[in-house]
C-alpha cells in the first residue's frame, strides 16, 4: 500500500472515488435521521468548517514539504553538473596518461548520471546504480593513485573537486529517495474522507448540494494529484529535467 503514493493518476482516481462514496454515505445517513430536530445541526456547520481548514492545512503543509524536495533535486542536479564540470577542468592538474583516462570516465559517468534521471521505471535503476558505482570506484582509483604517489597541492586539488563529484551524487541519492512521510499520506486521507462524510451528512436534497457534494471530492483529488505528482521524482508529470547536466554533456563532447 506504501506504494500506491508513487503513482499520481492512481492517487487521483481512488482518492475521488473513495471521497464521493463518503459523502454519499453521510447524505444517506442523514436521510435515515430525518426526524432530528433542526436545532441539533445548529453547530454543525461550525464542526464542517473546522475540519475542513484543518484538512487544507494539512494540504497546504504537504504541499509545501513536496515543492521543497522538488527544489532539492533541482538544486542538486545543478551542483552535481558543477562538480563534475569543474572536476573535468581540474583533470589538467593530474599527469598526461592519468589526465586523459579520467577524463574518459568522467564522460562516461555523466552519460550513468543523465540516464538515472531521465529513466522512468525502476527496473534499470539496479544496474544504472551499479554501473555509476563501479564508475565512482575507478574515478577515485583514477586521482588517487597519482596524488597518493607524488602529493603536491596541485593534485589535492584534483583530489577535492573528485570528491565533490562523489558527494553530489549521494546527495542527489538523498534527495530522490525522501518523500512526504506515508503516515502523513493516511492522515491527509482520513480527514478528507470525514470532511467529505460530514458534508454529505450536511446536504439536503438539492441541486446545489448534489454539486457540492461532487466538487469537493474533485477539487480535494486534484490537491493530491498535485501533491503526490511533485513529490513522484521518477512517474510524475512535473519532474526535475537534468538541463545542467545535457549541457555538460553537450560542452563535453565538443570538447
Amino acid at each position: 500500500m506504501n506504494s500506491l503514493f508513487k503513482y499520481p493518476f492512481l492517487v487521483f482516481a481512488l482518492s475521488f472515488i473513495l471521497m464521493w462514496l463518503a459523502a454519499r454515505i453521510g447524505f444517506l445517513f442523514r436521510k435515515r435521521r430525518n426526524n432530528l430536530e433542526e436545532d441539533a445541526y445548529q453547530d454543525f456547520n461550525l464542526v464542517v468548517a473546522a475540519t475542513l481548514t484543518l484538512l487544507g492545512l494539512i494540504i497546504g503543509f504537504s504541499f509545501s514539504m513536496a515543492s521543497s524536495r522538488y527544489d532539492q533535486r533541482k538544486n542538486y542536479e545543478e551542483a552535481e553538473a558543477n562538480a563534475i564540470g569543474t572536476e573535468y577542468v581540474r583533470a589538467d592538474l593530474l599527469p598526461a596518461g592519468d589526465r586523459a583516462n579520467v577524463r574518459a570516465l568522467l564522460r562516461n559517468y555523466l552519460d550513468q548520471r543523465l540516464l538515472f534521471y531521465e529513466t522512468r521505471g525502476e527496473s534499470a535503476l539496479p544496474k544504472i546504480d551499479a554501473d555509476t558505482a563501479q564508475l565512482q570506484t575507478e574515478l577515485w582509483s583514477a586521482v588517487y593513485a597519482p596524488a597518493g604517489a607524488q602529493p603536491t597541492p596541485l593534485l589535492a586539488l584534483a583530489v577535492s573537486g573528485m570528491n565533490d563529484v562523489l558527494n553530489s551524487q549521494g546527495y542527489t541519492q538523498a534527495a530522490w529517495w525522501y518523500r512526504i512521510p506515508t503516515e502523513a499520506w493516511w492522515l491527509m486521507v482520513a480527514i478528507a474522507l470525514t470532511s467529505n462524510l460530514l458534508v454529505g451528512f450536511d446536504s439536503r436534497r438539492t441541486k446545489q448540494e448534489a454539486v457540492r457534494m461532487l466538487l469537493l471530492p474533485l477539487v480535494l483529488s486534484i490537491a493530491f494529484f498535485a501533491i503526490a505528482d511533485i513529490d513522484s521524482p521518477r512517474r510524475g508529470v512535473i519532474r526535475v529535467i537534468p538541463q545542467n547536466l545535457i549541457s555538460l554533456a553537450q560542452s563535453l563532447r565538443g570538447h
